[in-house]
């Protein structure tokens, strides 16, 4: 990572499409940085943590989203260049500030890294974020590349500082997550020198104020139109006589130009990389002597919209192909193949489609599960163990815990978005005389699980509220959060406690148990069901991709002679590392971790650890 602070212009190299993002910034000059972290963004937060202070700069992971684009406004409206970057859901916990913040703007650059996630990765839904360039008034570019995407975030606070407005770089996986050779420009000095110079009638957001900024914020969207249209991210490549015109942004220009190159089709490409506000002459311009037209975008109709609105002054004969015509579908990211099928629809030409690899081999399906020795797996056992034959609702939430949907836990009824699990599990227990659970992690318990915690008390609802504590915001990639005592800079921090945040919320159940010992866990457990009102426990173990560093342990085996064959190691508790080959239960030696939950499963002592020689 330290090879990003080689300030070496000239120099080519292989980078993720995050770290190119970072590069950007740094040659930009960019003096603070913050973030929540989030597929597929969080590889632009684990940069800059180990290199933030090597450069100079200010970097922070923030409780959650809202808070990071609150403090890198406030950077930015002190003179200090900013970014902030998050996943698309990211951007709606960031929407409240971001809507206003457009109004008064800043008045050093503010870039901000919104990745959005077609086909649902690692994400709940795959909303199109570029909407929120339009609700938002917000200028917005669109990378293809990872060179593209280091240019356009440093184009980013230039632009931001021009327009004296944030600036959205909207990019999808294919673009983060990419490879590709980056070249560097010179690294420019952070200035984090900031002092803020007060301006109410700008940047304090009552009605009078906002009814005077608003006009303003339109007049400099003018001006970006003007610069859109010159944007040197937006360029044709034209043939002669071209049988269909074809526009396209993001990751699907990089399909069609392939698609374009490998088979020298006679179409010509208008390329946007300034996707609000369009260059609408430049458009104008490409389409006015069209006959078909194909809008290339994945996702929503964003472009075809806009473009079928131009049409009508600039070309009412054209006729526009793409998700309207069924050409191509708002579900799911394109790859090379689908785009090859639309071209090979329109203008004629023939294509072998290329199989995927796994397709030549009979595979088993592996879906994603909780790690061995996962403490979320022994804490999902206790509870069920606790709540018997009753009928519970288990309202659950975004991170490793939701894959407690899977067999044979079963431990995930009901989950929307970040924090969710709490509001949720309230209403459930207003509206149901089921046993109500809510389930969220550590770092999610800071980034959204308070205000229902403090809603739930004051109404006096009723639920059992599992606080997963595994010590770190583990599904991202184990960055710190204000539970783990230090900060994304490296540095001590205060440890916030859950249990005194809830107690001092009005909590009056409030247990801390240690999920590795499941009878101790399922009493407590039955305790709390038994509450009245909201009772929190938090099973407290560290991810076992962080003990395993720390701790060696012995794996575990199944004495074959003791066994019973009930199956309740597998068909109850379900670790991966138990494998069943026919009646006969083995343990996998190469995934056991030797953290013992499964012996405590076993009702006739059949699973024994192993001795070290």
């Amino acid at each position: 990572m330290k090879e990003l602070l080689e300030d070496d212009p000239g120099k080519e190299i292989l980078l993720l499409g995050n770290e190119a993002i970072v590069r950007g910034a740094l040659e930009a000059g960019i003096g603070h940085g913050s973030t929540y972290p989030g597929t597929p963004s969080s590889e632009i937060g684990n940069t800059f943590e180990k290199i933030a202070k090597d450069y100079g700069m200010y970097f922070e992971y923030s409780a959650n989203e809202k808070v990071a684009l609150e403090t890198a406004a406030a950077a930015a409206a002190s003179g200090v260049r900013a970014m902030v970057w998050m996943k698309h859901v990211g951007v709606n916990v960031a929407s409240d500030p971001l809507m206003t913040l457009m109004y008064p703007g800043v008045r050093a650059g503010m870039v901000i890294v919104a990745a959005g996630d077609p086909s649902m990765h690692s994400s709940q839904n795959e909303q199109d974020t570029r909407f929120y360039s339009q609700l938002g008034t917000i200028p917005m570019l669109e990378p293809t590349t990872p060179q593209e995407a280091k240019e356009m975030v440093k184009y980013g606070f230039e632009l931001s500082e021009e327009l004296e407005l944030p600036v959205l770089v909207r990019t999808t996986t294919r673009v983060n997550h990419a490879r590709g050779v980056v070249t560097f420009d010179e690294i420019q000095e952070p200035d984090t020198d900031g002092h803020f110079e007060k301006d109410p009638g700008r940047f304090v957001a009552v009605p009078q104020n906002s009814m005077k900024n608003h006009p303003r914020l339109l007049e400099r969207m003018e001006i970006a139109e003007e610069i859109s249209e010159d944007s040197d991210f937006t360029y044709e490549a034209s043939v002669e006589d071209p049988e269909l015109h074809v526009i396209s942004s993001g990751a699907g220009f990089t399909y069609i130009r392939e698609a374009k190159e490998e088979h020298d089709l006679p179409i010509s490409i208008l390329k946007l990389g300034m996707t609000n506000p369009l260059p609408v002459e430049k458009i104008s311009e490409f389409i006015k002597d069209a006959e078909r037209l194909l809008i290339v975008e994945e996702l929503e109709p964003f472009l075809e919209e806009k473009v079928k609105a131009l049409a009508k002054e600039a070309n009412p004969d054209v006729e526009i192909y793409g998700k309207g015509t069924g050409h191509f579908s708002r579900l799911y990211e394109y790859n090379p193949d689908r785009v090859k099928e639309a071209l090979s629809d329109l203008i004629g030409f023939e294509y072998e489609e290329e199989p995927l690899e796994a397709e030549e081999y009979d595979l088993p399906p592996r879906p994603p599960s909780l790690c061995p020795g996962c403490p979320h797996r022994a804490t999902y056992y206790a509870v069920k163990e606790a709540l018997g034959d009753r009928d519970g609702v288990y309202s659950s939430d975004i991170g490793c815990y939701t894959l407690g949907i899977q067999d044979p836990l079963n431990a995930a009824d009901f989950e929307l978005c970040m924090g969710s699990s709490v509001g949720a599990a309230g209403g459930f227990s207003k509206n149901t005389d089921q046993q109500v659970f809510a389930f969220l992690g550590d770092s999610t318990f800071f980034h959204s699980g308070l205000d229902a915690l403090v809603s739930g008390v004051y109404n006096q609802h009723d639920f059992v509220y599992v606080i997963l504590d595994n010590r770190t915001t583990a599904m991202t990639g184990h960055q710190p959060h204000p539970g783990t005592g230090k900060t994304g800079m490296g540095d001590p921090a205060p440890m916030l406690s859950i249990e005194d945040i809830a107690e001092g919320a009005g909590v009056e159940f409030v247990e801390t148990v240690e999920p590795y010992d499941i009878e101790e866990t399922t009493e407590v457990f039955e305790r709390a069901i038994e509450h009245d009102g909201i009772s929190v426990v938090v099973p407290k173990h560290p991810c076992a991709l962080i003990e395993q560093r720390k701790v060696d342990w012995s794996p575990y085996q199944v004495d074959q002679e003791e066994c019973k064959q009930c199956h309740i190691c597998t068909n109850k508790f379900g670790c991966i590392a138990l494998v069943r080959e026919g009646d006969v239960i083995k343990i996998d030696e190469t995934l056991c971790v030797g953290c013992g939950q499964c012996a405590q499963v076993c009702p006739f002592d059949a699973i024994k650890q192993e001795e070290k020689e």
